[in-house]
């Protein structure tokens, strides 16, 4: 007994976790704790990558599976294998497979293998693609004027891969069926339910990625589907819904009508500062692509800031230009010992409303915001409250535009223009979205400020920038446009060449998202 249980203690646990059919927001909240916890992520093709993210950037990630009907890049034996390898080692692993992990998935054979191997599992249900790709292609599975049958089917070969699986006669019984993994095998499985008794007019829909923003939905019927499908190039990952429920989609559809819907935008903001942008295109429809221009780190030197903060009350102003700035000074005042307390009776002037709203989620109130957000605008409205030789405390990024601490300057004040932080350009490849814009499949690169532009440009290199901004559309507009959320922005983007179409008349996030969204709407 005391072996058995010296070898339970040192054995870790596989979590096998389904990561839903493709939407992100899909995932369950098991699945997600599961990740946080993970030392290791094992996963497939059709798992999002964007899942991955919620694993520790310490967390070991292991790619297995295959690409659409392409070979298998890792075999099962060698994923079973793996998953008992690290589980003996006393890692925490989590298997993170596509759709349910017990509804074709394999997922009871991975768990058979690690009970035969003692290793503790536990299986985390996942939203299946059986279910939610239907939903989300605006096809209900039942409805009381149609059905109150579903069948759910793999439309894969047996274990010979020569005969069939399923015994389709069978099947043809006016329910809705729903077939996975059929595309390969797509023509001859309908051409199986017409041979056993199924009406060769029965509406039949396909939808290729279904729940992601790039979904595609063909509809016809049993009888020439898989002709439609073979001529469109369709490939896996696909699920196919026969019955008359799909009659209903014109009616239902909701997923495609989205005013953004398969748009490609790219957002170049740093990752920890775009995520409502993000949030707001993507609810709108939006294949969000986040290729991150800049990266906030430290300034080379914290002592500048630091003496300024150790002497905030001498300050009659601190003034803000950016988020960027606000979160910097407060932490780095955190970290020194200090709180908001240190500010006495000093007063706040931000250059906007996004900069006012990230002090007031620290309960301090900005006692001056300018109509306009930008830095010429913030210098004429503290005109009047500027008194020569008053100090000002100007905590910005290392390299900024110097019309701010020149104007306060020439008012009298006496400026300290100290760096609260860096903006740098993130490593990583940019392969990606370099061959999006080769492709022409980028529709708009959106700029939130001008270091963003100036170096989104030095990652991706002008010359492959200019080839795509020179494609057009049939109706004579540009393929690839370009938004700026502020005049400042749009100056830079055009001083190094790059038309701007989009700016909305107000620099904040909500009104950019609008106007991305009139531009598309009015003949996009």
């Amino acid at each position: 007994m005391s072996g058995s249980s010296e070898r339970t203690r040192h054995r870790g646990k596989v979590y096998l976790v389904g990561a839903g059919p493709g939407d992100p927001g899909l995932l369950t909240l098991r699945g997600k704790q599961c990740l946080a916890r993970a030392d290791v992520v094992v996963y497939d093709y059709l798992a999002n990558p964007a899942l991955l993210r919620l694993a520790r950037p310490e967390a070991e990630r292991v790619f297995c599976g295959k690409h659409g009907d392409g070979p298998r890049m890792t075999s099962q034996e060698e994923i079973n294998a793996l998953l008992i390898e690290k589980g003996s080692a006393g890692k925490t692993v989590v298997r993170l497979k596509g759709g349910d992990p017990f509804l074709f998935g394999r997922g009871a054979e991975e768990a058979s293998e690690l009970v035969a191997a003692g290793i503790p599992f536990e299986v985390v249900p996942g939203v299946t693609s059986a279910t939610a790709v239907p939903a989300y292609a605006g096809i209900p599975l039942t409805h009381r004027e149609c059905t109150s049958t579903v069948t759910f089917i793999s439309g894969q070969p047996g274990a010979d891969l020569v005969t069939p699986s399923v015994a389709w006669a069978g099947l043809a019984h006016g329910g809705t069926l729903v077939l996975l993994m059929s595309v390969s095998q797509l023509g001859a499985n309908l051409a199986r339910l017409c041979e056993g008794g199924l009406a060769p007019s029965t509406p039949a829909a396909l939808v290729r990625w279904g729940t992601m923003p790039f979904q595609q939905t063909i509809v016809g019927t049993v009888a020439d589907l898989g002709e439609r499908a073979v001529e469109l190039g369709l490939k896996p990952p696909a699920v196919v819904v026969v019955g008359e429920v799909v009659r209903l989609r014109d009616r239902l559809r909701w997923f495609e009508t989205r005013p953004l819907f398969g748009r490609c935008i790219v957002v170049t903001r740093a990752r920890r500062q775009a995520s409502e942008f993000v949030d707001q295109l993507e609810g709108l429809g939006a294949d969000v692509m986040q290729v991150p221009a800049i990266e906030i780190v430290p300034p080379v030197s914290y002592e500048p800031l630091d003496a300024a903060l150790k002497r905030l009350r001498e300050y009659r102003w601190v003034i803000f230009t950016s988020v960027n700035g606000v979160g910097a000074f407060l932490e780095r005042l955190r970290e020194i010992g200090g709180d908001t307390r240190w500010l006495g009776d000093t007063s706040l002037a931000a250059i906007g409303s996004e900069t006012a709203r990230a002090l007031a989620e620290a309960h301090l109130r900005a006692d001056i915001v300018p109509q306009e957000y930008r830095a010429e605008a913030l210098a004429a409205a503290l005109t009047g409250g500027i008194v020569c030789g008053q100090h000002v405390l100007l905590p910005r990024a290392a390299v900024a535009r110097p019309i701010l601490p020149e104007t306060l300057r020439a008012l009298g004040a006496v400026v300290d223009d100290v760096a609260a932080y860096r903006t740098r350009v993130p490593e990583g490849a940019v392969d990606d979205v370099r061959r999006r814009l080769s492709d022409g499949a980028v529709d708009l690169l959106t700029f939130a400020s001008s270091s963003t532009v100036r170096h989104f440009v030095d990652m991706v290199g002008m010359e492959p920038l200019s080839v795509a901004l020179a494609k057009r559309n049939r109706d004579g507009r540009r393929r690839v446009e370009v938004g700026c959320m502020g005049p400042v922005t749009a100056m830079t983007a055009r001083e190094l060449g790059l038309p701007v179409d989009i700016q909305p008349a107000t620099y904040t996030i909500p009104a950019f998202t609008e106007a991305i969204v009139a531009r598309f709407c009015n003949g996009g």
